[in-house]
């Protein structure tokens, strides 16, 4: 188990930290997908591609554990979640305000700055809530036209 060798190293010692600092408990499993998922600084990832990563690494989790823990990160509010149509949704390591494009052709998604984006007008929002947050997420493909 190539991921369990390391677990003393120091490179571990941000993740205990991010997690903690979340309320999570730092399992083997919880760290090692964390240190996937922010090692690399800001991204777009799927619970599939996050899955493949994973088997790649040598870490032995299911997908249904990679799912459970990117919910529970997104919880605790280490992830955004990106739907961008039924079924298929990006966790987002990026926490900052900011948007989304989303290409249809690839499956791509982008992030779009906050000051990129203006909403001149919100409905009224429902008795008993409040607003959390506005994400849009603009959906583009390759362009059939010669110009």
């Amino acid at each position: 188990m190539a991921y369990i060798s390391g677990m003393n190293d120091r490179p571990f010692t941000y993740v205990i930290e991010l997690l903690h600092s979340a309320g999570l408990r730092p399992t083997r499993q919880r760290m090692a997908l964390a240190r996937l998922l922010f090692d690399e600084g800001n991204r777009h990832v799927t619970a599939e591609e996050l899955h493949r990563e994973a088997k790649k690494a040598r870490i032995p989790v299911s997908l249904a554990t990679i799912y459970n823990t990117l919910h529970q990160f997104t919880a605790a509010g280490l992830l955004r979640e990106v739907i961008v149509e039924p079924g298929r949704a990006y966790f987002d390591t990026n926490l900052a305000s900011h948007h989304h494009f989303f290409f249809e052709d690839s499956g791509e998604i982008e992030d779009i700055p906050d000051n990129q984006v203006t909403i001149s007008h919100l409905p009224d929002i429902p008795e008993g809530t409040e607003l959390n947050r506005v994400d849009v997420v603009v959906r583009v493909a390759t362009s059939t036209s010669n110009t």
